[in-house]
């Protein structure tokens, strides 16, 4: 079945002048993702029951235009037997962080194990009779985007009960830099397993390698692995989602944008739940001295936003030029304007930010530059771990 929720993301005019100019769309025609190759894969399932770990952008160039993973294996008569599905469900509707309940499809009558609900790791039962396992999940290569914690728990899970696990590797539009601080052991959640940066300029077929090899698993146990790497891709190549990989990412600025902005989710500071510009605004009532306003409703992908039916005052970053690195000063100045200062760091901070250093430092007035430094020991100690574990150039 092609979706019809296939939506393009080229939807600036900035982003159609580069096109011309540079001919980025050469570039991202050539590139073949994992998926697309199905010469590849289809023999590996051959006579197999198989599992598949998918959910909306797991989509299939053909012809006839993109197709869903799931009706190409249909097609192609692989057997199925289970869809296990992460953070905001198979078909990608769900808000964020909601727990989502197993299902049937009522498209493919396939059951749909929920890895957002009671258990975000498979259980024994959900895996009894499948002999190998596929992951093609569409990720945006941020530590605290929970599709990386799936992917470690499905390898844990994979690893204790001898299944092997084959991934569809797609091109992380977020590849092109390594940034922010690393994650503090003592900061570990379903928002992030592993001491890496916020930006870690990895596919997911390069990091379950180095999840495998660093021995991150529970008990150091090792997962029975194989990649299907992309072809025609290197980490600085551009690459344009054709789909929404999560309810309030809707485009190409909103994802460049979502490593910095994500530092404003556990503040007061509104960055665009609950309109149509998610993730590429920002903004407060306290903030009367912006110009640019927004109110925030209940919609798709926000049933509660923050600040709901308040005027924001704010910043619209929808044409801000593309990012290279984390930008504090989206955060350190809302932090500024900020009313109640003692009020603006919410408990759960340090579990984005990987750390409590970046909220005391913020607190006590260091500038963007003196944080950054503060960072860079641990992201170069990061870059040697990741080094052995490239498929793609950077």
């Amino acid at each position: 079945m092609i979706y019809p929720m296939v939506v393009a993301f080229k939807n600036t005019l900035l982003f159609w002048f580069l096109l011309c100019l540079f001919g980025i769309s050469n570039a991202q025609d050539s590139i073949k993702v994992g998926a697309d190759q199905t010469k590849t894969y289809l023999p590996l399932l051959k006579n197999k029951k198989i599992g598949v770990v998918a959910h909306a952008s797991s989509l299939i160039k053909t012809p006839k235009g993109l197709v869903h993973l799931i009706d190409t294996l249909q097609a192609s008569k692989v057997n199925i037997t289970k869809v296990f599905a992460p953070e905001h469900g198979f078909r990608s509707k769900a808000d964020n962080g909601e727990n989502v309940e197993n299902t049937i499809d009522p498209i493919t009558q396939i059951p749909i194990i929920s890895l957002h609900g009671k258990n975000k790791k498979p259980q024994v039962v959900d895996l009894k009779g499948i002999e190998l396992m596929v992951f093609d999940i569409q990720d945006v290569g941020v530590r605290f985007y929970t599709y990386l914690s799936t992917l470690h728990l499905v390898m844990e899970a994979c690893a204790e009960n001898n299944i092997p696990l084959l991934i569809l590797d797609r091109p992380n539009p977020n590849a092109h830099y390594i940034d922010g601080p690393v994650l503090e052991d003592e900061f570990k959640s379903f928002l992030g397993k592993h001491n890496v940066p916020i930006v870690y300029g990895m596919t997911l077929g390069e990091y379950a390698q180095m999840i495998n090899n660093e021995a991150w698993l529970k008990n150091k146990v090792r997962c029975e692995l194989s990649v299907v790497p992309i072809k025609n891709y290197n980490h600085r190549t551009p690459y344009s989602l054709a789909v929404r990989p999560s309810p309030n990412l809707p485009n190409d600025q909103s994802i460049n944008l979502y490593p910095s902005l994500c530092l404003l989710e556990q503040t007061p500071v509104s960055i665009g739940r609950g309109t149509e510009m998610q993730f590429q605004i920002f903004g407060h009532p306290d903030f009367k001295n912006l110009d640019f306003r927004f109110t925030p409703f209940s919609n798709f992908g926000a049933k509660f936003p923050k600040q709901e039916g308040q005027k924001c005052y704010g910043v619209d970053l929808r044409k801000h030029p593309k990012i290279n690195q984390i930008e504090l000063q989206w955060l350190i100045g809302a932090f500024s304007m900020i009313t109640d200062k003692d009020s603006f760091f919410f408990d759960r901070f340090e579990f984005i930010a990987g750390t409590k250093s970046l909220e005391n430092q913020i607190k006590n007035g260091l500038s963007e530059k003196e944080i950054k430094a503060s960072w860079k020991p641990k992201i170069n100690t990061f870059k040697k771990i990741r080094a052995k574990y490239l498929l793609y150039a950077d």
